[in-house]
């Protein structure tokens, strides 16, 4: 269609251009009309929407790693977070089922020994411990340090250089399967989060937004702080996403520092809004704790409190040890460390001691190796890893700042850490504690939480819960309850405020089970269930093992066959509930069946079929509009919903349309339409006219970039909008068109081409088709001229008896300049042209018996003829004389100028077309045209009665008919702007027009005439 049109659709956000943003569903500008039957639409399917979800699962695996910025991290990448390698059973409490125990795992030292910064660091022959590949239906990956942050050039940077997140971005879609796409990115100087779909998912992800809060240097540069992504997942649930690097360090104020990270990371963070399934806008959806599940990871930076990291690096490579072989280097430096660095007896808490006290030492004494007992169970085995993670995570800063409501109290939950420290290990190792100088104490820095809606309700809760008991507490001392001369026999019973709740306390950390200790909630029946949460101990590539958490989610999927089923209801209902209480009419179309050149037929269109249309040849329907409804309307065409290159307007350009009674409104305008009103019972006639008269047009129908069809808007006011398809079938028409392209019209003119796709390019000399020596339509028209010409002057001489004055007396420029008005002549005059115009378009001989009804005179056809050949020559793409061919004539026309040299006219009319030799077919088509006006100023002055002595007057009818058609012909011959050298003057339009009228002057002139300037 050539004026194609968008229904309304609901308000809602434009898609945001942030890095990574995942196209959502477009909505409206953002301001939106007050009432709209289309929002109301929405809303009402929206509110039935369990009628349309189905519950799905979802697999979402969390990843994040601080690769400290080293080279070759990236190599692992897909090995672990994909595929869900690099996993020691012997270092984790968790069970892996059947895929555990290979024996053809490679073992730790040769491991070690084959690292290399340009291939995967993680075990050979490692089958994935944990889900990945398809299986997982959303990766969400949080990478710390993909940029040395502890360069002030790179901390500093003003903005965010892409280039570091390219190769992890790479190699991580390498590793994914076939059809996953990115839906979310973000990046803050170090930090990167990036978030991919399966094919089945991607579809379903809208209202992507992405932000970042920088909590470093000052508290605002990007050093630290958190990139944050926010999805909707099938329409109803949304999921948010937070990376994170916070503050570091082992002091009170680092601790301190990092719970002010995470609160500025809260409060900071804003969204793109979310607007629902029925375009509302949900509330407070552009900030953190307002989502449906949230998951929070990455380098938390919390460490172990109250414990001496030089004893629990000891510790823990008690357990590390193991993995390793005697006399592999690993193990004789972790057997090293052990035997110089002797426990301190005085230290506070010597977990290493305590823990010593409940093993032997070796064979060899020297040193100390933690083994577990056989048929033990490790939660009462002092010497299983168990045990020793139970003994370090009290001493967790995360859990203490959670217990103690200073940092992620409000809902966030972990999994269970089964799991070694992640920080700080040699690069290269997969059990070796930082050996450097500085021997950092191990830590757990690397965390991922979440929460769900109900876990942040549950919280709120309980915080409400407390303070109407601090409320109570404060009235009951109001009214004295506490005051000791109060008979203790009156109080029922004992309430100490200091203790309130003590025993119920909030736990964020143990209570895991939070969402089935609350009532089921409607609008949030979803779930959420922690499959795994594991680190990958033998992924080498940094001194952080990276960590991952596989969970479950159960959510209300979109189905959309019953989403559509509920949408026609729906939409059932309120055309139903409108209906009674607004305006209503109903439209009758008068349909025209006829035979048209496309196998559509009109009855099978429920709007208006003009059916054929040709150019300059008016067709009219008529839309009869009743009001059916029992309050009177006002009706009236309104703008249609139209493309940036079309004409706005409540019609078309090639329509028109007319009511059959007066208008509402005194001066209707484009700004206000014309309102007609319709008392119940009474209907009014629309007669609506296609009408193709615009050259401009034909050009583009021709070459079909449009067509002709569109769609009116009826309006009802207070009522809804009636919307009117509009269609006409274009008959190929044969103006418009370039002489090149009229050169290789087949025999039977433009009309065969009616279904054919025509070659368009007239440059391509070799372009199939045919090749006329000039345009046929211009010699019929010629030659029809000269044929007719000589017929009407013939019958004038045969009437010369008569008082009738010749036309030409009336007009010098007849029989081409007859003037038509805007409604089109009468009958007999106008029905003549479109006669022409249809015979060149199927290439019928103008002069056939069969071509003009009888009654048709001879100067009404030769009228219609002269006037056509206008029209058809102004239509013409590039013109008779082009631009470039006319500056070849000026050029030589100012030379024979300077040269003040006269020529004959045939020498000045070979000279002339010398030039145009280089477009023969213009040339040819010049020389028809000129030898025409030339046989019509011949006959109408030789038809001219008078005496033999009479050559005077002769000579001024001839000048003055040579004088109008070359004022006529001169614009419609010769296509090239009037200027004088740089810009237009009056001057130099006078000697330009002059010169193009000597030009074809010469055509006109006798033979015994000189002419001079050409």
């Amino acid at each position: 269609m050539s004026s194609s049109y968008r229904s309304d659709v609901s308000p809602g956000p434009q898609v945001k251009d942030t890095p990574g943003a995942f196209p959502s569903t477009p909505g409206e500008p953002e301001s939106s009309p007050a009432e709209s039957s289309q929002l109301s639409l929405s809303q009402a399917v929206w509110k039935r929407k369990a009628e349309y979800t189905v519950p799905r699962k979802i697999r979402i695996k969390i990843g994040t790693w601080n690769v400290a910025a080293l080279h070759g991290t990236e190599k692992d990448i897909g090995s672990w977070f994909v595929h869900g390698k690099g996993i020691s059973e012997s270092l984790s409490i968790l069970s892996f089922g059947d895929k555990a125990g290979s024996e053809s795992y490679e073992d730790v030292g040769h491991q070690e020994a084959r690292r290399s910064k340009k291939s995967s660091t993680t075990p050979l022959h490692d089958p994935g411990l944990v889900p990945g590949g398809e299986d997982i239906g959303l990766y969400a990956l949080g990478l710390q340090e993909i940029v040395d942050i502890s360069s002030a050039a790179e901390a500093l940077k003003p903005y965010n250089d892409p280039h570091p997140s390219r190769k992890w971005k790479r190699a991580v879609e390498d590793a994914l399967p076939s059809g996953y796409v990115k839906v979310a990115e973000q990046q803050l100087v170090g930090l990167y989060l990036v978030i991919y779909a399966a094919p089945a998912i991607a579809p379903t992800v809208s209202s992507v937004s992405t932000t970042s809060v920088g909590t470093g240097l000052m508290g605002y540069m990007g050093n630290k702080g958190a990139v944050v992504a926010r999805i909707l997942l099938g329409e109803s649930t949304s999921m948010l996403f937070v990376d994170c690097h916070l503050s570091a360090g082992v002091e009170k104020g680092n601790l301190e520092r990092r719970n002010w990270d995470a609160l500025q990371i809260s409060n900071r963070a804003r969204l793109d809004p979310i607007y629902n399934g029925g375009g509302e806008l949900e509330k407070a959806s552009d900030s953190i704790g307002h989502e449906d599940f949230a998951f929070w990871f990455g380098d938390l930076n919390y460490r172990l409190d109250g414990l001496p990291g030089e004893d629990v690096r000891r510790l823990l490579m008690l357990h590390t040890k193991n993995e390793y072989r005697v006399g592999e280097p690993s193990k004789r430096k972790i057997d090293a460390e052990l035997a110089l660095s002797a426990p301190n007896p005085t230290a506070k808490h010597n977990i290493y001691q305590a823990s010593s006290n409940s093993h032997s030492t070796s064979s060899m004494g020297t040193s100390t190796t933690l083994q577990a007992s056989e048929h033990v169970d490790p939660s009462s085995d002092p010497a299983s890893l168990q045990t020793t993670l139970e003994s370090l995570l009290p001493h967790d800063q995360l859990h203490s700042q959670m217990r103690n409501r200073k940092a992620f109290h409000d809902g966030w939950r972990e999994g269970p850490i089964d799991f070694l420290p992640t920080y700080k290990y040699d690069v290269g190792s997969v059990g070796m504690f930082d050996s450097s100088e500085k021997k950092r104490g191990p830590s757990w820095c690397d965390r991922i939480l979440f929460r769900t809606r109900k876990d942040k309700q549950a919280y709120e809760q309980k915080v409400h819960e407390e303070e109407a008991a601090k409320r109570r507490d404060q009235e009951m001392k109001a009214h004295g309850i506490d005051d000791p001369t109060v008979n203790e026999e009156e109080v029922l019973f004992d309430y100490d405020p200091a203790n309130d709740g003590a025993d119920d306390e909030y736990d964020p950390v143990a209570d895991t089970e939070v969402q089935e200790k609350i009532p089921p909630d409607a609008s949030s029946a979803d779930k959420l269930h922690l499959e795994y949460y594991t680190s990958h101990q033998r992924v080498l590539s940094s001194d952080h093992k990276p960590l991952d958490a596989i969970f479950t989610l159960t959510y209300d999927a979109v189905d959309p066959d019953l989403k559509a089923k509920v949408h026609q209801e729906v939409a059932r209902e309120l055309d139903k509930a409108e209906n009674e209480r607004r305006p209503a009419v109903t439209v009758i179309v008068d349909h025209h069946p006829e035979n048209q050149t496309n196998s559509n037929s009109s009855a099978d269109h429920e709007g208006v079929d003009f059916g054929d249309v040709r150019f300059h040849s008016p067709k009219t329907r008529n839309v009869t509009i009743a009001n059916t409804g029992r309050v009177p309307a006002s009706i009236g065409f309104t703008d249609r919903i139209v493309l940036a290159d079309q004409s706005a307007g409540a019609a078309p350009p090639w329509l028109r349309y007319h009511f059959d009674r007066s208008s509402d409104t005194t001066s209707p305008s484009s700004d206000s339409p014309a309102v007609y009103t319709l008392e119940p019972g009474d209907a009014a006639n629309v007669e609506l006219v296609a009408h193709v008269k615009d050259v401009n047009l034909v050009r583009l129908l021709n070459k079909g970039i449009t067509h002709l069809e569109d769609v009116l808007v009826l309006r009802v006011h207070n009522g809804r909008d009636y919307f009117l398809p509009i269609r006409a079938t274009w008959l190929q028409s044969s103006f418009g068109r370039s002489i090149d392209n009229l050169n290789r019209i087949p025999e039977g003119g433009v009309r065969q081409l009616q279904h054919q796709q025509q070659q368009q390019d007239g440059n391509d000399e070799n372009a199939r088709g045919v090749k006329w020596s000039a345009p046929r339509e211009i010699f019929r028209l010629t030659e029809a001229v000269e044929h007719l010409i000589e017929r009407v002057v013939a019958e004038r001489g045969m009437r010369s008896a008569t008082d009738e004055r010749p036309p030409w007396e009336n007009d010098f420029s007849w029989p081409f300049s007859c003037s038509e008005t805007e409604q089109g002549e009468t009958r007999c005059r106008e029905l003549p042209l479109r006669v022409v115009r249809e015979a060149l378009d199927c290439d019928t001989p103008l002069l056939a018996s069969g071509t003009f009804s009888p009654e048709v005179p001879s100067t009404d056809r030769l009228e219609a003829v002269a006037r056509t050949l206008v029209s058809f020559l102004r239509s013409l793409e590039d013109g008779i004389i082009p631009e470039g061919l006319w500056a070849d004539l000026e050029a030589q026309s100012v030379a024979r100028e300077t040269s003040k040299h006269a020529l004959s006219v045939e020498e000045a009319k070979l000279e002339i077309l010398d030039v145009m030799t280089k477009r023969p077919a213009n040339s040819t088509a010049f020389s028809f045209v000129m030898g025409m006006l030339g046989k019509v100023v011949d006959e109408i002055v030789s038809g001219v009665p008078g005496e033999e002595g009479a050559k005077g007057e002769t000579r001024e009818l001839r000048r003055k008919l040579v004088d109008a058609y070359l004022d006529l012909f001169v614009e419609v011959l010769v296509r090239a702007p009037v200027l004088d050298g740089g810009g237009p003057s009056a001057k130099g339009r006078k000697v330009a027009m002059e010169r193009r009228r000597r030009v074809l002057e010469v055509f006109l002139s006798r033979a015994e005439e000189r002419v001079g300037g050409v």
